[in-house]
């Protein structure tokens, strides 16, 4: 939903075009402007491929504008799936779908997309390494070392598995027909084609690429905008690609540049240097507002903050632990003196849009803030209040740095030693040396159903058992279930089960809220948020 109404005023546009003396970004491209977006990352890993860098970063600067898949993601609406690269699809039966490509899709090298292509994007060159389509085996980073510098980065296999666990292959039918054979029935195939990672890439430019680094600085896609200069961990630039199966888009440039600190994206935004500041919290909703001719999109979306506990940690071994420090946190606290009230916390590892098709748990609760029941549990633990490191990042998450003081603080009152330990980036937060404790991450709905995100990021290829954070053999098993059955309460059965043991039995996480995009922009530009990370600038949404 949306929590602050967008402002629609377009008076610079009001007289004619001829007396107007236009702004620096419209005089290129037929008038069409150029944008800036201040942004708190650009990417985590310093590439554009969708495979390794899976992130909430990526996911706004990925989509909907430079990679697309053969089914799209309504980014705008339900977030269900829409025709995209292909025109339809049909199921075989439980194992197999086709589809038909949308003819005359052009990439921006100038090739057409084919059968070819997609064929290549599932391939073991681009994703599986070889692996064996086998759920329920978990694939370590130790696994795969590259021989060259064309091989893939040694955790893309493990990520290719994590979204398609049972994929033999794609076969090309014919030039604009392709079939996605399945070792196992899998009723989530529609869902896993629109999900962070499947879109398709050109097969002509990888075979040119001289390494895969090349390649992932500006890879070759079927997006409106088109790479044309990407500076890692400084700025990204899109450019309009004319040909363009969905039509000519509207803007002529988008620049991502990266600003960490939330008063440099503010000031920018107030001085007209950047067009739109995002990752802002609520406390900076009102100078925005207060300020003429800007405004603030805001939305809560599929997305939940989370704390991930590691269970190699000899403290946190023992559940009783990690039960209590679920049971130590004032959810409702934090949203009110962090979020002003602008977010909720939702049913556990949940979202409303599994109701759809009755897979949501009705009466599930995150654990109830009880700070005497986890002094007890830690009491049965036999806790001795020996110090538990909590790796933080500076607020990577909006609001991230004041949500761990305030963790902090109420795990104190419960006799809880946590220790913050400041990282720079995400592969300080992974580092196995040292001993790891509790870190922060979130969770998304990327398909609807609860396969995501609980099995994606806690199952046997989720990121958590993959860092040997967590590991359970019946969230395994179950897991399995969840990717295998075509049995609505098998299923539904699986998925009650998992909420149980991840979430009270043997915590791999505990939710603490959902999260909340505030997007601070200027009130001339007719554009909307979406309920996402991703920032849509095709035709359909911008209109100056």
């Amino acid at each position: 939903m949306m929590l602050i109404n967008r402002r629609h005023t377009l008076g610079l546009f009001g007289a004619a075009a001829g007396s107007l003396i236009l702004p620096r970004g419209l005089r290129a491209q037929g008038q069409r402007r150029e944008i800036t977006i201040a942004v708190q990352k650009i990417t985590n890993n310093n590439t554009l491929d969708i495979w390794y860098e899976q992130s909430n970063v990526g996911e706004r600067v990925f989509f909907p504008n430079l990679w697309e898949g053969l089914i799209l993601r309504d980014w705008m609406g339900n977030q269900g799936p829409v025709p995209g690269l292909a025109t339809e699809w049909k199921r075989l039966d439980d194992k197999t779908i086709e589809l038909k490509l949308r003819q005359g899709v052009r990439f921006h090298n100038g090739d057409e997309l084919t059968a070819e292509d997609v064929v290549f994007s599932f391939s073991n060159e681009r994703l599986f390494a070889g692996t064996e389509p086998a759920g329920g085996k978990t694939l370590y980073e130790a696994d795969f070392k590259p021989q060259s510098a064309k091989e893939l980065p040694a955790s893309v296999p493990g990520i290719a598995r994590r979204l398609w666990p049972a994929l033999r292959g794609v076969e090309a039918v014919d030039r604009y027909t392709v079939r996605f054979h399945n070792a196992t029935p899998d009723v989530t195939l529609e869902g896993r084609l629109y999900a962070f990672g499947s879109q398709i890439a050109s097969k002509r430019a990888w075979d040119e690429a001289a390494t895969y680094a090349d390649w992932a600085a500006k890879p070759v896609t079927t997006g409106p905008y088109r790479v044309e200069e990407f500076r890692p961990d400084v700025s990204l630039t899109l450019v309009a690609f004319d040909d363009y199966w969905g039509g000519r888009p509207p803007l002529a440039r988008i620049r991502f540049v990266e600003v960490p600190e939330v008063a440099s994206r503010v000031n920018g935004l107030l001085s007209g240097e950047y067009d739109f500041a995002c990752d802002l919290p609520p406390d900076q909703i009102a100078t925005i507002q207060a300020a003429p001719g800007l405004e603030v999109q805001s939305s809560t979306i599929w997305n939940h903050r989370i704390s991930v506990f590691n269970k190699q940690n000899e403290i946190l071994a023992d559940p009783l632990v990690r039960r209590a420090f679920t049971h130590s946190i004032d959810r409702k606290a934090i949203v009110d003196a962090l979020w002003g009230g602008q977010t909720a916390i939702p049913a556990g590892m949940q979202f409303d849009s599994f109701k759809t098709s009755d897979m949501f748990v009705e009466g599930w609760t995150v654990p109830e803030y009880n700070p005497e029941l986890a002094r007890d549990l830690l009491k049965q633990a036999g806790y001795k209040g020996d110090a538990i490191p909590y790796r933080l990042l500076n607020n990577y998450y909006t609001n991230q740095t004041p949500t761990a003081q305030i963790l902090v603080e109420m795990w104190k009152q419960v006799g809880l030693n946590v220790e913050i330990q400041m990282k720079e980036n995400w592969a300080q937060i992974h580092d196995p040396e040292g001993v790891k404790g509790v870190r922060d991450w979130s969770a998304s709905n990327n398909i609807n159903d609860p396969i995501t995100p609980l099995i994606t990021q806690f199952g046997p290829n989720g990121e958590a058992q993959q860092k040997r954070d967590f590991w359970n053999d019946e969230v395994n098993r179950l897991s399995v279930v969840m990717e295998t059955s075509t049995s609505h309460a098998d299923r539904k059965k699986a998925i009650t089960r998992l909420l149980e043991i991840c979430e009270r039995e043997d915590p791999a996480y505990t939710v603490l809220h959902q999260n909340a995009v505030f997007t601070g922009m200027k009130s001339e530009l007719n554009w909307k948020a979406a309920p996402a990370f991703a920032m849509d600038f095709r035709a359909a949404n911008w209109s100056v």
